[in-house]
């Protein structure tokens, strides 16, 4: 090491000297000067567009309105939570509501003397709740789907994503708020969608993203088109069990990859089934339909 140290300004002085010193043989000619090769016009607006496609960052950025959190309350106590992704508004001479779809389990209130339910949504600490009325429910676990109004506010509606975007292994966001708490997002992957052979359209959907208890009625939104996929619905865990001190415990664990959820195909069938087929007439910007004042 110290002989190539001590070597290394004898050399560095060798070479400025070689390059200071005269040269007596004649200057070589300079090499023509050539542009860049240009870029193909199919290649330069991929390129565009790549460089116009919104950041993952300001894709999630504009998922977050889309998502509530469900609470059901009685006697000033939380009994109940859950999540919801709004999905469209409509005007009418009556005024103007949003709608909420979530699951139908979501929203049982058997057991129950004098519940009420409202959603909320937290940004940065401000909590805003507006008061929601059931207005559509499926039979659990078939259709485990229910719609709520939001009558007075118009909140932002997410897109709902068509059958043909469902493609495994899409990069996807789940956004909910597990454990009544703040909205909490995983991300993962489309890793299972399950065809019906009689309608051929999806009829489930699975993603490896985790999720907690309340994540149930949350989002699942392509990060690509930042459109909704699917509604979740439930996950599937494994009991895991453990003695200590001669006492038995167990826990329930979720197992990677199966969070199951509701395609938005199985949405619209629902909407059209229960007689609010009209939010998906007339689409508009950032939601599934929005009804035109009359």
């Amino acid at each position: 090491m110290n002989r190539f140290l001590l070597g290394a300004p004898a050399l560095f002085t060798l070479l400025s000297c070689a390059s200071a010193a005269p040269s007596s043989s004649p200057a070589a000619p300079m090499a023509p000067v050539t542009e860049a090769p240009r870029l193909s016009a199919p290649v330069e607006q991929a390129v565009a567009v790549a460089s116009a496609r919104p950041s993952r960052k300001q894709m999630v950025r504009g998922i977050l309105p889309h998502t509530v959190r469900l609470v059901i309350t009685e006697g000033g106590k939380s009994r109940r939570t859950a999540s919801g992704v709004v999905i469209a508004t409509e005007r009418t001479e009556k005024g103007v509501a949003s709608y909420v779809i979530t699951n139908a389990h979501a929203v049982d209130v058997d057991g129950l003397k004098s519940p009420k339910m409202l959603v909320t949504q937290e940004r940065q600490a401000e909590v805003t709740e507006y008061p929601v009325e059931v207005v559509a429910t499926g039979q659990v676990p078939e259709m485990d789907l229910a719609l709520l109004r939001v009558p007075g506010h118009e909140l932002s509606a997410a897109e709902l994503a068509t059958d043909t975007e469902l493609e495994l292994g899409e990069d996807v966001v789940v956004a909910a708020c597990p454990f009544g708490k703040s909205l909490s997002l995983s991300g993962g992957m489309l890793s299972q969608v399950e065809w019906d052979p009689e309608s051929k359209r999806p009829k489930m959907v699975k993603t490896d993203a985790p999720i907690g208890y309340g994540a149930s009625g949350g989002g699942i939104f392509s990060l690509e088109t930042g459109k909704l996929l699917a509604i979740v619905e439930g996950y599937r865990t494994a009991k895991v069990g453990f003695a200590v001190a001669d006492k038995d415990y167990s826990f329930d664990v979720p197992m990677p990859g199966e969070t199951f959820a509701a395609p938005t195909s199985k949405v619209r069938g629902f909407l059209e089934s229960k007689g609010f087929g009209r939010l998906l007439s007339r689409p508009s910007e950032g939601g599934v339909g929005q009804t035109a004042q009359r």
